[in-house]
């Protein structure tokens, strides 16, 4: 029978902030080795971090294509139609905005735009009251015949263009040209 392991022989990993030491440790050792198997990569840099928590450092803080400072307020407009569009799918927004991780985007979501949404929709909206006349009521009841279609038609767009991450580049035009895009516009087309 195998004797029973009480944890002594355990390597105790290190917890906490990451100090700038290590930063650069973990940095040298993904440029000789790569960004891939995290676990190999933490033993090889000599830290005494686990593989998750060297990607994690990697991945939010330490790539060099990571963008820094405040979001701009394009950014947070798109945050926000994308989000109405994807929900909580923080890796697909992220991946429409160059440079800006999920975590970020989740964080920054949390901590400013679902507060400033709450906000707005707790206000009561102003109502503009119109004299309400028979002659506006007849005009109203009037239907024209060129608006009778107007419910039947469809939105046309490619669900699988829509969703195609596979392209390197960061091209947001074909979003900006959807979310552009307003309900009597899809209306037409």
């Amino acid at each position: 029978m195998a004797p029973k392991n009480d944890g002594s022989a355990k390597k105790v990993m290190n917890k906490g902030a990451w100090t700038a030491e290590e930063d650069r440790k973990l940095a040298q050792c993904i440029e000789i080795h790569g960004a891939k198997r995290w676990k190999t990569v933490a033993t090889k840099s000599g830290l005494n971090r686990c593989g998750k928590s060297c990607r994690l450092r990697w991945l939010n803080y330490l790539r060099p294509n990571i963008k820094r400072g405040n979001i701009s307020d394009d950014e947070e407009d798109l945050i926000l139609r994308l989000h109405k569009l994807l929900g909580n799918r923080w890796s697909l927004i992220a991946g429409r905005l160059p440079g800006r991780t999920d975590n970020e985007i989740k964080n920054y979501w949390n901590s400013h735009l679902r507060k400033k949404i709450n906000k707005n929709e707790k206000q009561p909206q102003p109502v503009l009251l119109q004299e309400t006349t028979h002659q506006n009521i007849s005009k109203i009841n009037e239907v024209n015949e060129d608006d009778k279609g107007i419910g039947n038609s469809q939105v046309n767009f490619d669900v699988n263009e829509f969703f195609d991450f596979s392209t390197e580049g960061y091209d947001l035009d074909w979003v900006n040209k959807f979310l552009d895009l307003d309900e009597e516009s899809w209306l037409t087309h």
